[in-house]
């Protein structure tokens, strides 16, 4: 269990950080840049649920708690030493990324097939999902980068690819099953 009596420590005043395994880094570390854009991605998702109901606030939330378990996978390096943790280290599992398939497929089985590439907009749930898209696939980014540098969690990787397809789907969803989506029109405004 997470206890924070107190929220300012001062240890970060110099540009350092903590890792989840209490190693010091720069605030500037690529460990650092990964898990803060997942962090950032559950702030947005938190703003799209104020657009959602029912089943998709249902998903939104279990998406924003898994953000959680992927930044704490993220904020700790060398996976070899979990098992000298003295704890049970939470690292993100292949279940996971299953789920987000899975629901991709229900979701797709309500959706025609695209002809042209869509536009962010429609509802305001769906634009915020595509917020949502566009920063899942920069935390992806960061963390393919990491995963260039040190050993990552290929789950972690995983999970955000697929999640990103995930809030495209779900934004066409939001959009009357994509029927209300906005279309590209390639040179239309030439």
């Amino acid at each position: 269990m997470v206890v924070l009596s107190k929220i300012y420590t001062r240890t970060g005043d110099k540009g350092e950080t903590a890792l989840v395994d209490g190693s010091r880094v720069p605030k500037y570390n690529p460990r650092v840049e990964a898990y803060g854009t997942v962090d950032e991605l559950n702030s947005v998702l938190g703003v799209t649920r104020l657009h959602a109901e029912a089943d998709l606030d249902a998903a939104l939330s279990r998406i924003q708690n898994d953000l959680f378990d992927l930044g704490a996978d993220l904020g700790r390096p060398d996976m070899a030493k979990d098992a000298e943790a003295g704890y049970p280290v939470l690292r993100m599992v292949a279940r996971q990324v299953d789920r987000l398939e899975e629901e991709i497929d229900a979701m797709n089985t309500k959706l025609e097939p695209l002809r042209s590439f869509v536009l962010p907009g429609g509802s305001a749930v769906s634009a915020h999902l595509h917020q949502c898209r566009t920063v899942a696939r920069r935390a992806e980014r960061r963390s393919v980068e990491l995963a260039s540098l040190e050993e990552v969690n290929e789950h972690a990787v995983k999970y955000l690819n697929r999640l990103s397809d995930w809030f495209f789907v779900a934004s066409r969803i939001a959009n009357d099953d994509g029927r209300a989506d906005v279309l590209w029109v390639p040179g239309a405004n030439r």
